[in-house]
Parts: C-alpha cells; sequence; structure tokens
C-alpha cells in the first residue's frame, strides 16, 4: 500500500522492503526512503524539523534524512486517510568501529550552529516544569490508591515504593534549580539538536540514518544522560567502562561545562525509568505488557540499592573535575 503511495504521490519507483527498527521504509538502488506516520503532528512542526535537517545537512551531516516533497511541492502527504511524511536517506551502513560519542558531539555542535529560532520542538529550560508535573500526576495516582487494597502485585510495589521515587524525583528538580541558580551557562551549553530519547540503538542497525522524527531542541546534557540511563540498565554490573568510554570520546570533541556536568546529573537522578514503568502500566489494555511491566518493577526495586551506589558514584567513574568545577554531590547518597 505505502509503495503505492510512493510512486503515485512521490514519483519513486522502489525496489524493495526495509526494516529499520521502529521504522519501515524502502529501497531504491543507493536511495533509502523512510515512510513516516505524521498523524497528530503540527505542520509547524514538520516545517522546523524539515528546516533543521537542511541546516544539518549544510554542515556536512550526510547521515541526516531528508524530508521529501511531494509532486504537489507538500511536505505532509494525505493517503487513505492518514498523513505520512517521507524521508529520503543514502542507504550507508554503519562505519566500523564507530565512537558513538564522538559521532555525537560532531552532532551537537553542528545543531548548536542553527542560525534560526527553534519554537515548537523547542525544550530548552523546560525540564523543572516537566518534571514537577509528572511528579503531581503520579502523586494523585499513588493518593487515589492509598486507602484501598492494592489490586495486584504492581499496584502494591507501587504503593510501597512511591515514596522513594517521589523523594528521588525531588533532588533531581532541586538539584537542577541550584544548578540554575549557581551556575553559568558556557557557550557550549547553548540549545542544540538532540533526540526525544537518544540510546545506543539510535544510530544502530541496517543502515546509518539520523531521522528528524527523533528530536527536540534541547541542552546536549539531555542526550548524554539519556545515553548512560539506558547503558546502565541494560546491564547493571558491566555497563561502567562503556559509560566511562562514551562520555571520554564525547570529550575528545567537546569538553563539558560545569553547568553541562550538573544538569547530566540532574537529569540522571530523576528516576525516568520507574516513572515510566508506572505510567505504562496503567495506560496500556494488554495482559502481556502488564505482566513485563510487572516483572521490570520488581527488577527495579532489587536493584535500588546498586542504582543509589551508581548515582553517587557516578562523578567519579567518569572522572568528572569534582573539585575543579565545584560538583555538588547529593547528601544523602553520599552516606
Amino acid at each position: 500500500m505505502l509503495q503505492r503511495m510512493l510512486k503515485e504521490v512521490y514519483g519513486i519507483s522502489a525496489d524493495s522492503e526495509v526494516s529499520l527498527g521502529r521504522y519501515h521504509g524502502y529501497k531504491q538502488n543507493e536511495g533509502l526512503y523512510l515512510i513516516m506516520n505524521a498523524n497528530g503532528l503540527k505542520e509547524q512542526e514538520i516545517s522546523e524539523l524539515a528546516k533543521i535537517a537542511d541546516h544539518m545537512q549544510s554542515f556536512g551531516d550526510r547521515n541526516v534524512s531528508k524530508l521529501l516533497a511531494d509532486k504537489e511541492g507538500r511536505q505532509i502527504c494525505d493517503w487513505q486517510g492518514s498523513k505520512y511524511c517521507v524521508l529520503q536517506n543514502r542507504a550507508s551502513p554503519i562505519p566500523d568501529g564507530m565512537k558513538t560519542g564522538r559521532k555525537l558531539a560532531k552532532f551537537h555542535f553542528r545543531g548548536r550552529q542553527i542560525p534560526f529560532k527553534v519554537e515548537s520542538l523547542n525544550r530548552v529550560g523546560q525540564w523543572k516544569q516537566l518534571w514537577e508535573k509528572r511528579l503531581d500526576q503520579m502523586e494523585q495516582v499513588w493518593s487515589g490508591k492509598l486507602y484501598s487494597e492494592p489490586e495486584s502485585d504492581f499496584e502494591r510495589m507501587f504503593l510501597e515504593s512511591y515514596p522513594y521515587y517521589m523523594g528521588l524525583a525531588e533532588n533531581a528538580i532541586q538539584y537542577l534549580t541550584d544548578t540554575e541558580i549557581d551556575d553559568k551557562p558556557t557557550k557550549i551549553d547553548h540549545g542544540t539538536v538532540c533526540h526525544e530519547r537518544f540510546t545506543n540503538t539510535v544510530w544502530r542497525g541496517t543502515y546509518f540514518v539520523k531521522n528528524p522524527f527523533d528530536w527536540v531542541f534541547d541542552h546536549a546534557s539531555r542526550d548524554l544522560a539519556e545515553w548512560v540511563r539506558e547503558s546502565y540498565f541494560t546491564n547493571i554490573q558491566t555497563s561502567q567502562p562503556h559509560i566511562k568510554n562514551f562520555l571520554s570520546d564525547y570529550q575528545s570533541m567537546t569538553v563539558l561545562s560545569p553547568f553541562s556536568w550538573r544538569l547530566l546529573y540532574a537529569r540522571l537522578l530523576f528516576p525516568l525509568h520507574y516513572f515510566e514503568t508506572v505510567e505504562n502500566y496503567y495506560i496500556t489494555q494488554s495482559e502481556q505488557t502488564r505482566n513485563q511491566l510487572e516483572d521490570q518493577m520488581a527488577k527495579y526495586l532489587k536493584q535500588s540499592s546498586d542504582h543509589e551506589k551508581f548515582l553517587s558514584n557516578f562523578y567519579q567513574l567518569c572522572e568528572a573535575p569534582i573539585k575543579a568545577a565545584k560538583l555538588p554531590g547529593v547528601d544523602w547518597l553520599l552516606r
């Protein structure tokens, strides 16, 4: 069906189907065409993504996807009751021995040079209110269930564990607030092109594709923190050397400022893994997904003391300039 859309609306005859993680597309010779669902996206967001992608390409990033216009010059096409965008890429393989940290630093450098104001995708300076909103919403759910019998093992774990994770989230908000009061941003703290969630799999796959539909405009430490978080939880026993190398590779291109280190740490303190597990549990209708999330929750609670240790040693692990940059710890974690 979508192959026909490519032919009729864009004039592209694709010869084979490809799957790139959660994205679906087609290949034509050396060209790669990803079909993106654009339902629910505003035209302003799409046009901003297209402008940012053009900027990144013009600054030398050959792996950034280009947003194609259809035969009538539109960036969003209506096809059989749904809205789609088409991204064009070169079908390039992942470079051998790619150092993700270095690549990300170059990507952020290009993103900082954007010569126009980013509006609809901008998340710079918004973490605090987003975290507070999330905390308030979860507290309402928790309070509402406090005086009734838990309906499942998951609910029992949630009711018992929430006060601890609420405290951790409040620590993250306080750490962020103190950072914004105590430290001054430097040139490398300007907003840049980031990812909604940057993990080790975002740039890994059959082809090396940087997809604008993954992007937001934010402080670079967002990507660093989310990569570190995912690496840590993927394997809490063996992740530390990988995390150290990743941040070291990044800093071989861009040295982090004290402000960057502190934002990165504030974001790691915020227990996003816990919040998402609870949110997803109450959203899903699938019994199988609920069982998986129950296992996930049990695992996180079991790992909480290891997680505390990781947070308390994080600056030492990454060889951050603790004294020179006056990077504060969190008192109760250091006891």
